[in-house]
């Protein structure tokens, strides 16, 4: 039963679609914020598929996610009493919490850090609102972590071009197989 493929080549048409740019920007924005999808889903197959634009993408992926990550921000400083108890019935609250501890603990290098890590960026776009961290250190380090991981995703998928492309399509549903495969362990690992 082939899954994968069929799911690799419509992700693969949308990156040549001629609004991709925008629906990365979109993607990118609300990712920061609020939507659970992170944007490399989008921007790893557009660099692929055109790697002399991959720069412009890491580019345009990043300013969008820190403006993104400015409404997280403000959702946070501002409206903090009306998302909580959603937040609290989520199952962002054990993550929020996390983030808030790093905040404390570390200030300008956990929205420098987040750019990379796990817990997903709205989680400490959110925090940092709550915490009033200082929003032009807030911005700084968004850039530089978000930019960061940006713009590595993209340099790597426009080195490996075309020829990558078609060499992970080959193996995209055993690599698709794998990854349920770890998830699936992961989860009975960490429930347990």
């Amino acid at each position: 039963m082939q899954l994968f493929t069929p799911l690799y080549d419509k992700c693969m048409a949308w990156a040549r679609h001629r609004h991709a740019v925008w629906y990365l920007s979109g993607l990118s924005f609300a990712e920061s914020s609020f939507f659970p999808v992170p944007p490399d889903v989008m921007l790893a197959p557009m660099s692929m598929a055109q790697p002399k634009r991959a720069w412009r993408y890491a580019a345009i992926t990043t300013l969008a996610s820190v403006l993104g990550g400015l409404l997280g921000y403000f959702i946070g400083f501002f409206a903090f009493d009306q998302i909580q108890p959603w937040l609290q019935e989520s199952h962002y609250w054990d993550k929020y919490l996390h983030a808030r501890n790093w905040f404390e603990e570390w200030g300008f290098w956990a929205i420098l850090v987040a750019g990379f890590s796990p817990i997903p960026y709205k989680v400490f776009t959110i925090a940092a609102g709550t915490l009033s961290m200082n929003l032009p250190l807030f911005v700084a380090g968004s850039i530089l972590g978000r930019g960061g991981r940006f713009f590595l995703v993209a340099g790597l998928m426009a080195l490996g071009g075309p020829g990558m492309e078609k060499k992970l399509r080959l193996y995209v549903e055993r690599l698709g197989w794998l990854v349920i495969l770890l998830a699936v362990v992961a989860f009975i690992y960490f429930r347990g």
